[in-house]
């Protein structure tokens, strides 16, 4: 998403972040596998250290995106209003006519092909929500 936003001169306008919802991996780097296939599409995710996602982030961001219903129910039940809930949706829900009931399955315990898949349907949503985030924008 951060590539994206760059590309499209936003990165002034628009932040992107990537947080867990467990405390499981807290200031690790990124899978191997998901280096791996980030490395072949050009992407450098090595730098990144996981931290989790806590309640009084709502408070810095507009949007809070989860790539499954498990992560989805986490931060719900985190947030303390109804303003912070309406910001928690499922990043596949701004793809239309989604096959995957707008879930991004978990590559975790798969092969080289389930993190491809994974990157695939990732990328796909968020082409479809930068034109979103794009539309809302004021001017």
């Amino acid at each position: 998403m951060r590539r994206l936003v760059d590309e499209a001169g936003l990165s002034d306008r628009i932040v992107v972040d990537s947080a867990g919802t467990s405390s499981e991996h807290l200031g690790e780097p990124p899978d191997r596998r998901t280096i791996k296939e980030a490395r072949r599409r050009g992407l450098d995710v090595e730098s990144h250290r996981v931290w989790r996602f806590e309640s009084e982030d709502f408070d810095r961001f507009d949007l809070v995106l989860v790539v499954d219903r498990v992560n989805e129910q986490r931060l719900l039940n985190r947030a303390r209003t109804p303003e912070q809930r309406a910001k928690v949706q499922l990043l596949r829900a701004f793809v239309p006519d989604d096959m995957y009931d707008q879930e991004v399955p978990d590559p975790w315990y798969g092969g080289d092909k389930d993190f491809i898949l994974t990157f695939d349907l990732v990328e796909e949503a968020c082409i479809a929500l930068l034109e979103h985030v794009r539309c809302e924008l004021p001017s």
